[in-house]
């Protein structure tokens, strides 16, 4: 199907791919269940995927979307359109000049880089949260760990597949703002200088080249299509658009791409982006700026931890229901889960969770212990636990989320995507009573990432091959949202005052949490 296009993305629990249409209608799709490792890395505990992990969590991913076309179309797929890749964004990928992975890849996930994250704060003015991939290197050069001499290059998850596809070091833009601060259309020259000042270091040299969407990446190599398909089936010569981060897909696939747009993307971690009219006013530790997929300043609140208790606790009321001969699927575990949320006392009546797996940066902490305290008075209700543990989830989202509201950002719409909002209504509630405002949930915000990725490679399809001239958001609005359904909910007055009381609460208990991490090693 040469005028379709396909996205596949590497998210944190699962890898997915996603073809589609020139409407964007899903033509075919597959998936790859995956889960970061804990590590022992130079003497350090470190959040990582193996090499044979992503590839082989690819290659089977492609074949389940192989596999899913032919049972639709009766056919094998051998070409697209055009491909698009992205991934988590951040972390830290390091090669010599053989291409050889120095240290093992470190994500997102890791709070290990706080000494070079806040010294590169400070030389350039601008904030460098930990998860980024300058801060990594940086960390890496002040521990003079033996690599260093060694780094020819260093990217992220989705720039290093790229790479393998096609043999180019690019970046999208959306996600190189995730490595390195960028102005206009590529990284900081005054930052840059600065880093080198610092380092001795020709960074720019080290760091992918900057694309924006709509640009034309390179092309599928004929190593490339083996790595993607082992088969053989799959031809070279495919267009590649910019690979990008899982922010940035997010904004497509709710088309939060224009000034004053946002979007709330709510799964194993929790982030906030706003299309901002003008600079904040000042550095804030708790947001990044980043920039959209066609390269526009974004003001994000970014949190490591949202889903993943959510996740333990149903797994646990599986293995319950399991016990007492319950045939319960995990699906109606969850909807039961969210639903009750909505049916526990607005502040939970003093159940509080706390669900950091990791580190939360927002709140100061390195590391995370999931906690469940309580009064001994508390009406420990199945609906005050399941809110709380929503609740809980995006409180520390609303922690940054504040600041932005000093800083007086405008934002006309809040769309959400991901698997916080799959269960209609309840996330989108507690969201909304979390943000103060209307939340909105489009027909395909289930589609999630690989779908957006997917926008992407069709955007730059419409561009080279259709005579296209207009922006992404244009684009976005004139040919895929135009008729697309949503559905918006806000919360009551009660559900904010509720949320309001649960949060000072939470704020009260965070040293419970800081000594959990002090006395229970991991």
């Amino acid at each position: 199907m040469k005028d379709a296009a396909l996205g596949i993305e590497f998210g944190s629990t699962r890898i997915k791919a996603v073809m589609t249409d020139k409407s964007g209608k899903i033509v075919a799709e597959g998936s790859h269940t995956w889960e970061n490792e804990l590590i022992d890395e130079d003497g350090r505990k470190i959040w990582s995927y193996s090499l044979d992990a992503i590839r082989n969590g690819l290659q089977d991913c492609y074949r389940d979307l192989k596999n899913d076309y032919k049972s639709r179309f009766g056919e094998t797929l051998t070409t697209v359109g055009a491909i698009g890749i992205s991934a988590m964004m951040h972390g830290y990928m390091a090669f010599d000049s053989e291409g050889s992975l120095l240290v093992p890849f470190r994500t997102w996930r890791n709070t290990i880089t706080e000494e070079a994250a806040d010294k590169l704060t400070d030389a350039f003015g601008f904030n460098i949260p930990q998860r980024w991939s300058i801060a990594h290197f940086y960390q890496a050069i002040l521990r003079n760990e033996p690599h260093i001499p060694s780094v020819t290059h260093f990217t992220t998850l989705a720039g290093f597949i790229h790479e393998k596809l096609t043999g180019e070091k690019v970046l999208g833009i959306g996600d190189a703002s995730g490595m390195f601060p960028i102005s206009g259309s590529d990284y900081d020259p005054v930052m840059i200088a600065k880093f080198n000042e610092l380092t001795g270091k020709d960074l720019k040299a080290l760091l992918p080249r900057v694309l924006s969407a709509g640009d034309n990446a390179g092309t599928l190599t004929s190593e490339g299509a083996l790595f993607l398909d082992p088969e053989g089936d799959l031809v070279p010569g495919i267009p590649m658009c910019p690979p990008e981060g899982d922010a940035g897909t997010g904004m497509a696939a709710t088309n939060s791409i224009a000034v004053r747009t946002g979007n709330v993307s709510a799964g194993t971690s929790v982030f906030a982006m706003i299309v901002m009219e003008k600079p904040l006013s000042k550095v804030h530790k708790e947001i990044d700026i980043v920039t959209t997929p066609d390269g526009s300043p974004v003001a994000m609140v970014h949190c490591n931890n949202c889903t993943s208790e959510i996740n333990a606790w149903a797994g646990f009321l599986k293995g319950f229901a399991d016990a007492v001969g319950a045939d319960v699927d995990m699906g109606t575990i969850y909807t039961a889960f969210f639903s009750s949320a909505l049916k526990g006392q607005p502040d939970c009546d003093g159940v509080i969770g706390f669900n950091y797996f990791s580190g939360e940066p927002v709140t100061g902490l390195s590391e995370g212990r999931p906690l469940l305290v309580r009064k001994p008075d508390s009406a420990m209700t199945f609906e005050n636990f399941t809110r709380s543990q929503l609740m809980s989830a995006v409180a520390t989202l609303k922690i940054g989320m504040d600041i932005l509201g000093e800083e007086n950002v405008a934002v006309d719409k809040m769309y959400g995507h991901g698997g916080f909002f799959k269960t209609p209504v309840a996330g989108q509630k507690i969201m909304a009573a979390a943000l103060g405002a209307p939340v909105t949930v489009m027909e395909t915000a289930g589609e999630g990432g690989p779908w957006g990725m997917s926008l992407l490679g069709l955007y730059l399809l419409a561009k080279s091959e259709d005579g296209f001239t207009g922006s992404l958001s244009d684009f976005l609005n004139g040919k895929i949202f135009a008729d697309c359904k949503s559905s918006t909910s806000d919360a009551d007055a009660s559900d904010k005052e509720g949320f309001a009381s649960y949060l000072a609460s939470y704020k009260d208990a965070l040293d419970i949490e800081r000594i959990a991490v002090e006395k229970i090693s991991l």
